[in-house]
């Protein structure tokens, strides 16, 4: 969150592919760090068509790259797994032309993530990530 008037403190970038949970985890984050504190941007949608001008969203490494660039130290990236398996119990089923597409694969060989959650299902594993990057993120504000 920026302090008012200023560049934000921090700076987390999610990705993940379809069904992996990036969705559950940024809104698990942001109940518990309080919307005072923590903004969450879906670049999808209206903002998508918008904010595609200078960056579609988190799905390329030149997307990391902007961000990187535009914000320097405080931006952190955050890549959301899950197990097919477990993208399967939520409703996955591989789709032909998206799931091999650059959007949903641009990432895959990244390896360079500050973060990685592993979101395969076992509660007691995640909640442990989550409280681990919340005492980072509180750290950073």
């Amino acid at each position: 969150m920026a302090p008012l008037g200023g560049a934000p403190r921090l700076v987390l970038l999610f990705s993940g592919k379809r069904k992996s949970g990036k969705d559950f985890v940024t809104e698990a984050l942001q109940s518990r760090l309080g919307a005072d504190v923590c903004a969450v941007l879906r670049l999808s949608g209206p903002l998508k068509e918008q904010y595609a001008q200078l960056v579609s969203d988190t799905r390329r490494v030149s997307d990391i790259q902007w961000f990187r660039e535009a914000y320097g130290a405080v931006t952190q990236t955050v890549r959301v797994v899950a197990l097919e398996q477990s993208r399967q119990q939520r409703g996955w089923v591989f789709t032909p032309g998206v799931d091999d597409a650059e959007s949903e694969c641009g990432l895959d060989n990244f390896g360079d993530f500050d973060w990685v959650i592993e979101n395969h299902g076992v509660e007691q594993r995640l909640e442990e990530q989550l409280e681990n990057l919340i005492e980072f993120i509180r750290s950073r504000l």
